[in-house]
Formats: structure tokens, C-alpha cells, sequence
């Protein structure tokens, strides 16, 4: 079955959804230790979430970027992540999404939370047709997200390592079974259009 080209995957319960970050140890030890953000870490700049471990995996290098080395798996509340897409803008202007150029300032000036589709990965990290949802948050959203929507933290660097040594070792059916689970997330139909998601088939 095709994927629809932007479509929501993520990990997730009747309550919370996953998103990935990757952090220097310092950062990501005391996160973990404490269940939540560090003083240390900046409420006031934008930080961005991925639902998808594998697109992580990209973007971190399998954890050995510098200052990417720990990889967290952040549970937040559901409700905290569609207050967030519904406050979003796209980060670039497209239509039919806004109606021209001016209506995409009006709405980037007026959000601080970003929205951009980028390829989805596959676990030779290279690019899929289909798209994957990076999330940015800033202002409110960023204080609200480590202070507030955060209910649990998780270091998956090892499983990152061990999904990566499985794909080096020439057996993608075992890396594929060990990453976490990916659903399609049951995005509500009012926030389709804000996100510019690919609009659901007809029943």
C-alpha cells in the first residue's frame, strides 16, 4: 500500500506520543535523571521533536554526531502536541496551504511553532518518497513542552547503536524488528489543512 506523501507516524498511547531529540550527555543525563529539561536548558530558543526514529537516526548519524551522542525518546501528552500543530505555521510558503504569499507572513509572524515535511528515511538512512514531520517549537510552546507536556523520558541510545550495528551487519529484517513501532497517528481532520498534511482517502 502507498504512504501517503505527508502523513503523521509515531509511537504512541491513548495519552501521550513519542518524539526524538538528541543531546550532548551533560544534557541528556540530567533530563533523564530528573524526568525533565534542566535549568541549563533554554526555554527561549526553538527546539525541534521528530516522531520518527529513524529520521532521528539521520539527522543524529546513529548517535555519534558531536553533541548528538544520546538520543532521548520524550513522551509527551497528545494534547500538548495538537495545541502545538494547531498553532503551527509551514516553514516555507506553499499553496494551496495559504492562499499566497502574504497569508503565509501573516501566519508566521503570528506562531511561534514551525512545521516542515522532510524525506523519511529508511534504515540505510536514505531518502523515502513519502514525508516525515519535523516539529519546532518556540515561546510558549518550548516552555510548555519541557515543563508542562513532558511525562516521560527515555535514553534509546543503545538501542540506537544496536539498530545500527544490526543494519551494518547485513540484516535489515532484525533492524527492523528492534526500532520502535510507528502507527499512523489519528491526526483530527481540523488540523490536516493547518499542517498541510495529505488529506485522508474518502471512506
Amino acid at each position: 500500500m502507498d504512504i501517503p506523501n505527508r502523513q503523521i507516524r509515531a509511537a504512541y498511547t491513548d495519552d501521550t506520543v513519542t518524539v526524538y531529540q538528541a543531546y550532548k550527555p551533560q544534557i541528556a543525563d540530567a533530563a533523564v535523571r530528573d524526568r525533565r529539561f534542566p535549568a541549563t536548558w533554554s526555554r527561549e530558543r526553538m527546539t525541534w521533536v521528530k516522531p520518527s526514529f529513524t529520521w532521528m537516526m539521520y539527522r543524529c548519524g546513529w548517535a555519534t554526531k558531536p553533541r548528538q551522542e544520546r538520543v532521548l525518546a520524550l513522551e509527551i501528552s497528545r494534547e500538548g502536541f495538537e495545541a502545538a500543530l494547531a498553532g503551527a505555521c509551514l516553514s516555507h510558503y506553499e499553496h494551496p496551504t495559504y492562499p499566497d504569499r502574504d497569508a503565509w507572513g501573516r501566519r508566521l509572524h503570528a506562531t511561534t511553532v514551525r512545521i516542515q515535511w522532510d524525506p523519511e528515511r529508511d534504515l540505510n538512512l536514505r531518502p523515502l518518497a513519502h514525508r516525515s514531520l519535523q516539529l519546532g517549537l518556540a515561546g510558549w510552546a518550548t516552555r510548555a513542552y519541557a515543563d508542562e507536556w513532558t511525562r516521560r523520558i527515555t535514553d534509546v541510545t543503545a538501542l540506537a547503536h544496536r539498530v545500527h550495528d544490526l543494519v551494518r551487519a547485513g540484516d535489515p529484517a532484525a533492524a527492523a524488528e528492534a526500532i520502535p513501532v510507528e502507527r499512523v497517528y489519528p491526526l483530527p481532520d481540523a488540523l490536516v489543512p493547518v499542517i498541510g498534511a495529505t488529506p485522508p482517502e474518502p471512506a
